[in-house]
């Protein structure tokens, strides 16, 4: 399925405004891409594809766990969420015929990130959080890191805005984010120390 199929076909899973945002997404993850090296092709695949399950409702959950054999875990159980970018995947995969594992992982970790993402897994989760549609303290400054390639900070400063937004509105946050912050922020740490030593 080409690209334009794709998005013809998305109609029937997302409200015009929700394809917007993917679309923007899009246009952010090839501008990430020349940052994190990763393939322009899969960033544009991954970003439309990756709300695909968003508006699936929590009662409607299982039924996905069913047809497509999908294990998730006991906090993605009880957040859409948490759980529609597990169940996008396979949509993705049986329902848009993406194939790519790379680009599966990439809609599979958009909303929670992962400690040391692949390139396209970081340029998806960065895209999501800072496409031109995004309008939140800070995003700005998130841009320019992003687009002028200091990735891992970055995501280090996203993941830290993104789980203090998860805790002000009382939502379930997964260990995941909090395991994906503490690798950025170490990483970031280690990098600055080398540069310091370097100047030295």
């Amino acid at each position: 399925m080409n690209k334009s199929a794709m998005i013809e076909k998305l109609k029937d899973y997302l409200p015009e405004k929700r394809i917007k945002h993917s679309l923007n997404v899009a246009k952010a993850a090839i501008k990430i891409s020349e940052q994190t090296g990763c393939d322009k092709e899969k960033a544009e695949i991954a970003s439309i594809l990756h709300d695909a399950a968003k508006y699936v409702k929590l009662a409607d959950v299982q039924s996905y766990c069913d047809k497509y054999n999908i294990v998730l875990d006991d906090m993605e159980k009880k957040s859409t969420a948490l759980s529609h970018s597990i169940l996008g995947a396979y949509i993705a995969k049986y329902e848009f015929g993406v194939d790519d594992e790379e680009i599966l992982n990439a809609i599979r970790y958009h909303t929670t990130g992962k400690p040391n993402m692949t390139p396209l897994e970081e340029t998806i989760y960065l895209s999501d959080l800072i496409e031109e549609g995004r309008n939140y303290p800070g995003v700005d400054s998130l841009r320019e890191l992003a687009y002028s390639g200091k990735i891992d900070e970055a995501l280090a400063n996203l993941l830290d805005s993104s789980i203090i937004n998860v805790l002000k509105k009382k939502a379930v946050l997964h260990l995941r984010s909090v395991e994906a912050r503490n690798y950025y922020v170490e990483k970031v740490k280690k990098m600055e120390k080398a540069a310091s030593l370097e100047r030295k």
